[in-house]
């Protein structure tokens, strides 16, 4: 072994050797090994290492860590201390261990990954678990990869290339050998498949499976995305084709198995730009007075036919993906844009809940079942919302779909006036009885023909946002009501989320607390209130959207699941997710499950659906990763062409390493390093949570503004750089 100066063997070496053996050993556990066959697994045949083997042997049985079974023999101890969980790396090598079995994650050092990335299931052992000192964890086993593929830019040499990533938590590049380049360039973004990790090896063996593009260019980048989170970006060509063989057409013998509401006013209100329309409103006032409001919902399930490819399909993806500019869709678009899209003036089939509905917004009576509709109308949401606010019967020519000015049928003016009313009081009801209004500002942009970003504009929801808003959460609540409430119990897909982390909530009031404001953790409906006040307290002021996002990352995250516990950002017992079968699978599962009980079915399979909602929240969780990727590319595109430009923004976050800016005017992020701010030497206060300049004493800390000008913008890796200029006086 190698020694120090003063003669005593380096600690390094010592710990190094002693996971070497350790890790022999865990191999196989049930076996005994003597010092010779650590010896040759360790390729040492001199006496001296021999020696040394012997000698960290008897240490380790000495920590517990090891036990000798008989003279000479040895293990590594019991299984106890071997627990399987999931790797969850950091992007300075480093990672946690997370288990349901733990309370707290296990560091993880870069020595102990034992080839183990982001997400893996892996089989930990944990140190020092009974010695009073902070647990450590070494990967002895991976389970499961969480994934295999990855896009990153290949660097060619002679005889072999190597992709390296823009991902933060992938810690090595990937090995390619010569005949697995495919036809890839030097330079190019590629998709690339690890095949093999050899023992001996510092990083992986990999294959091209695919060629993206050039970096920087639209198409690769919108690609990329796509590809870093396994979503696809076009159907198979079976798929394809077995769509297109079904038969959409509308027929009467159909129409007599349902309830026929094609006479009744319906119409849809969406985004201007929307392609399918899931959902429609039908309205009529009935004899007693009371309103008879439909909530009408495509059909997808009719046409989706359980256990074909085109199902299989479906339910891989589970979701659509909204990137900036592109919808990535669950259904190929012969469905999702024709067949099932409730486009107005056409006859549809749908599934509907259809409630009597008083003055009160009470439900007086609810019927659930399919239905065949006429949508008479199609509004977009800014013509609704000028119905709303001028009570008026005209469509300006500024905010109309057509383009052109044009009067609105009567009935349809009172439909949309009174179901506003409704809506209004349903919402109302919803806030005192503690649910959470996250009203975030959406970062949305004028894109140019390329798809290049001109301008930026904020999508603000309001009262016609709201009229759809409440009657969707009144379909799914009321339809998971009805199963959830039917004895004996039967298995249903809900939509639960779980009551805030403590701890995140404290920690988001450390962070508010700066801004003067604060939650009251007296009960669960003191939490809520505040948080409802914090969030109106917040509006159209610089620190709204850090606050708006602080809190929705304090919350915990809503999944699918068969098991029941409510929905506590929405206030709900009941919850489900039943208005959106064209773009989410779980709505299809809903429609299939909800005819089935009605037919009188047993309740069905419990655990198959419990893995279905698993797979469900993944895929949803992969979307809203790739969706937030697309907006940090444009935006960081978009601030491309305003490099020399002075802005102004709000200090969103403070760390060691600098300040993290984000401009009021655009909502664009980037970072101002510490050893760039020139205009004193700064330091990381952690009890302030800011910057403190040692000459001025300056402070620089959450909320605080800022002026700064791009100094670098960085499409791959979808980083902005910022210079800072000083604080606003």
């Amino acid at each position: 072994m190698s020694k120090k100066r003063n003669g005593k063997p380096s600690v390094k070496r010592e710990k190094d050797f002693s996971r070497k053996i350790f890790k022999i050993l865990s191999k196989d556990p049930n076996k005994l090994f003597n010092y010779k066959q650590i010896a040759a697994a360790l390729e040492l045949n001199d006496t001296k290492s021999r020696n040394e083997i012997i000698k960290e042997l008897k240490f380790l049985a000495s920590k517990e860590t090891i036990e000798e079974v008989e003279r000479g023999k040895y293990r590594v101890v019991s299984k106890a201390d071997y627990i399987e969980g999931v790797i969850d790396m950091t992007s300075r090598r480093t990672a946690y261990f997370v288990s349901d079995e733990l309370e707290d994650d296990i560091f993880i050092p870069t020595a102990n990954l034992n080839k183990a990335l982001d997400g893996d299931k892996v089989k930990v052992y944990i140190y020092n678990r009974r010695r009073g000192r902070r647990p450590e964890g070494e990967v002895v086993e991976i389970i499961e990869r969480a994934r295999v593929e990855f896009v990153g830019v290949i660097d060619i040499q002679k005889n072999f290339a190597f992709v390296s990533t823009a991902n933060p938590k992938m810690y090595t590049d990937i090995f390619i050998p010569k005949n697995k380049l495919g036809n890839a360039q030097d330079g190019d973004v590629v998709l690339v498949k690890i095949d093999d990790w050899p023992a001996k090896a510092d990083s992986p063996f990999g294959e091209v499976l695919r060629v993206l593009g050039r970096p920087g260019e639209h198409n690769t980048e919108i690609h990329a995305i796509l590809a870093e989170y396994g979503l696809p970006y076009d159907f198979p060509v079976d798929v394809e084709a077995y769509a297109q063989k079904i038969d959409t057409s509308i027929k009467e013998e159909e129409i007599a198995n349902r309830r026929d509401m094609r006479k009744v006013l319906t119409f849809t209100i969406d985004p201007k730009d929307a392609k399918d329309f899931d959902d429609a409103l039908s309205f009529q006032v009935l004899e007693n007075g009371n309103y008879e409001v439909g909530i009408h919902i495509a059909d997808v399930s009719y046409y989706l036919e359980e256990g074909t490819l085109l199902d299989e399909e479906a339910f891989n993806r589970a979701t659509s993906v909204y990137l900036v500019d592109r919808v990535v869709p669950m259904l190929p678009e012969v469905l999702s844009n024709f067949a099932c899209s409730l486009r107005p003036h056409e006859e549809k089939y749908t599934f509907s809940a259809v409630f009597e509905i008083n003055e009160k917004a009470e439900v007086v009576n609810q019927w659930f079942g399919r239905t065949a509709i006429y949508s008479d109308q199609r509004f977009a949401y800014e013509e609704a919302q000028h119905i709303i606010e001028t009570k008026g019967n005209t469509i300006p020519q500024e905010i109309s779909l057509t383009g052109e000015e044009y009067q609105i049928n009567g009935d349809i003016r009172h439909a949309v006036i009174k179901l506003d009313e409704l809506a209004k009081i349903l919402r109302r009801k919803r806030m005192q009885h503690g649910a959470i209004s996250f009203d975030k500002v959406e970062v949305k942009f004028h894109l140019n023909e390329a798809s290049e970003p001109t301008g930026v504009y904020f999508k603000v929801a309001k009262d016609a946002n709201h009229l759809i808003e409440e009657f969707m959460l009144l379909a799914n609540r009321k339809v998971a009501e009805f199963i959830g409430k039917q004895q004996p119990k039967k298995t249903f897909v809900y939509r639960i989320h779980d009551e805030p982390d403590e701890d995140k909530l404290f920690n988001l009031q450390s962070v508010i607390s700066k801004f003067g404001y604060n939650i009251n953790f007296r009960s669960k409906d003191s939490v809520s209130k505040s948080l409802n006040n914090l969030l109106a307290e917040v509006q159209g002021k610089k620190e709204q959207n850090l606050v708006d996002t602080l809190a929705i990352r304090s919350m915990s995250k809503a999944i699918y699941s068969t098991d029941n516990i409510g929905h506590y950002g929405l206030a709900f017992d009941y919850y489900s997710h039943f208005t959106s079968p064209i773009r989410r699978y779980p709505d299809v599962m809903a429609h299939r499950l909800l005819q089935h009980y009605l037919d009188g079915g047993k309740s069905v399979d419990e655990q198959a659906y419990e893995e279905k909602c698993k797979h469900s929240s993944d895929m949803e969780n992969l979307a809203a990763n790739a969706e937030r990727d697309s907006i940090k590319y444009m935006q960081v595109k978009y601030m491309l062409d305003h490099k020399d430009e002075e802005f102004l923004g709000v200090i969103s976050g403070v760390t060691e390493w600098g300040i993290y800016v984000e401009i009021v005017s655009n909502k664009c992020e980037g970072m101002c390093r510490i050893r760039e701010i020139n205009d004193d030497y700064y330091t990381f206060d952690e009890k302030q949570y800011a910057l403190v300049g040692q000459v001025s004493h300056n402070l620089l800390q959450l909320g605080d503004e800022v002026y700064v000008k791009v100094k670098n913008a960085d499409l791959v890796k979808k980083q902005l750089d910022f210079q800072y200029l000083g604080k606003k006086e």
